[in-house]
């Protein structure tokens, strides 16, 4: 249902803009008229209403995130419906995302991922210490705001870890198969560690520019996350740190119970590199030291 510039939703969201438009909703940018702020609007299209689980996961964004507060969340302010359908009131995300990022500059330095990486770990402890699972961590899904702050969004398949059901069969694949952890692609339920594992997956896409497995269909590159051994980033990034290459294979360890136990422990030892620059210098071959070689 395509919205007026200047109509009033809810009686109280003042239209101002179109932003664009998402998987599942046309985005549009609103004056609060009531708390004098800046608001994203999301309306779910008229197209995508017609399917109930796509209306289930429009409404479970709402709910879920409208529970969460934290500088690395994207803020749900309010929700409702107007004639009939869901909208979500957002904080107003004035930046790109990630996703974006690369598709311009092919990969980011080491030292702006990890920064990002820092607040996703954050945003993804506080998730998961109130029970959420957000199930589709990847670059698309995270803001950058101008200062440097990352902003996690889209929590429209999230789900309350006890209430947390099999997701895939060789049909459907929920969440992004790019990311997905193995054990999910086996039927098992998310986790804090299958964040964890798509946090790793960013992390690795963000320094090289590439996903891991990148096969002709989904069911392919789902099979190869559960079969395949994880490529090494020296691949693309032949001088990376040894302690960043490490981060990145504790994360995707096929087993779950390998993997960090939280998103504060990834936090932790992420901040532990930032503060010691040190260990981030490239490791130089025993040619380079004598010869002088790159």
């Amino acid at each position: 249902m395509p919205v007026k510039i200047g109509s009033l939703i809810d009686g109280r969201y003042r239209i101002t803009a179109r932003i664009g438009h998402g998987g599942m909703a046309e985005v549009y940018e609103a004056n609060d008229v009531i708390n004098k702020r800046t608001v994203a609007i999301k309306l779910i299209r008229d197209d995508v209403m017609e399917n109930p689980i796509n209306l289930q996961r429009f409404e479970n964004e709402a709910t879920i995130a409208a529970s969460l507060n934290h500088p690395n969340i994207v803020k749900v302010y309010n929700h409702g419906t107007v004639d009939g359908a869901p909208y979500i009131a957002n904080e107003f995300i004035k930046g790109q995302n990630l996703k974006e990022m690369l598709d311009f500059r092919s990969f980011l330095p080491l030292q702006e991922a990890l920064s990002y990486l820092i607040q996703l770990a954050s945003a993804l402890y506080y998730a998961h210490q109130h029970s959420i699972i957000h199930r589709d961590v990847k670059p698309d899904n995270i803001y950058v705001m101008s200062d440097g702050t990352i902003k996690l969004g889209d929590f429209g398949i999230a789900q309350m870890d006890s209430n947390i059901t099999k997701t895939v069969d060789t049909k459907e694949i929920v969440g992004s198969v790019h990311y997905l952890a193995p054990e999910i692609t086996r039927g098992h339920p998310a986790s804090a560690q299958s964040d964890i594992y798509a946090a790793g997956i960013t992390f690795f896409e963000l320094l090289t520019g590439h996903v891991p497995y990148n096969k002709p269909t989904a069911v392919e590159i789902a099979i190869a996350h559960v079969n395949e051994k994880f490529p090494s980033i020296k691949k693309y990034l032949p001088n990376c740190p040894k302690e960043v290459e490490k981060i990145i294979a504790k994360c995707v360890k096929k087993n779950p119970k390998e993997r960090y136990s939280s998103a504060k422990e990834l936090h932790d030892d992420l901040v532990e590199l930032k503060n010691h620059p040190e260990l981030l210098k490239e490791k130089k071959s025993l040619f380079s030291r004598i010869f002088g070689f790159k």
